[in-house]
């Protein structure tokens, strides 16, 4: 009778090359290879988490460049409240902010961020409220000597805090709307009656 007996030699290479498959398909199911594959898998996972993380630190960092808020507060002519441009040397006026116009060279004080919603998008320094709550004024506006709120609170006005009439102004009650408590001294003595008292045309010395 005739038998027939296992192919010891296919079987072994059968055996083989599965097993050389099962090592590429997965390094960690042999023995011999089970070290080697927990080091590579570590070394990949370190080097995964030190991409995410310089990746979120550079995410974070960019985000915080963007937002960060800029102090451009500075002292325009005659120590009125102004508003710095890029450069970092020219400081305008408050009153020039969103005015249509573009005084600094980037146009950064007629941005939409800074223009959008007035006078809530404007940062607190450049805007002075007036006692009616419904009316604003550019900071640089206050103590200037016109009646820029309409009720004079932004030159008589506690919350204004403005000093006593400068060398150039004329203190008495104003006939005119557009003053408050003193008239310019270009306006003395010109025939035309400024202050109730008519000092501006008697006393005042222009």
């Amino acid at each position: 009778m005739n038998k027939t007996h296992p192919q010891r030699n296919g079987d072994v290479a059968t055996f083989d090359s599965t097993k050389s498959f099962s090592e590429e398909r997965d390094c960690c199911q042999p023995r011999r290879a089970r070290a080697g594959c927990t080091r590579r898998r570590a070394c990949i996972s370190a080097v995964a988490l030190l991409v995410l993380a310089t990746a979120v630190g550079l995410a974070v960092a960019l985000g915080l460049l963007l937002r960060a808020p800029v102090n451009r507060f500075c002292a325009a002519s005659n120590n009125r409240t102004g508003f710095l441009c890029d450069d970092g040397a020219t400081c305008i006026p408050a009153s020039q902010v969103c005015d249509s116009v573009s005084n600094c060279r980037n146009r950064e004080d007629e941005q939409e961020r800074l223009c959008g919603d007035l006078p809530h998008s404007l940062p607190g320094y450049l805007v002075f409220r007036c006692s009616n709550p419904a009316y604003w004024v550019y900071a640089d506006q206050r103590c200037n000597g016109m009646n820029d709120c309409g009720d004079c609170s932004d030159e008589m006005g506690s919350s204004a805090a403005c000093p006593p009439c400068g060398s150039e102004w004329w203190s008495c009650s104003p006939v005119l709307y557009e003053y408050c408590s003193c008239v310019p001294r270009r306006l003395c003595r010109d025939g035309v009656q400024h202050c109730l008292s008519w000092s501006d045309e008697y006393i005042c010395r222009p």
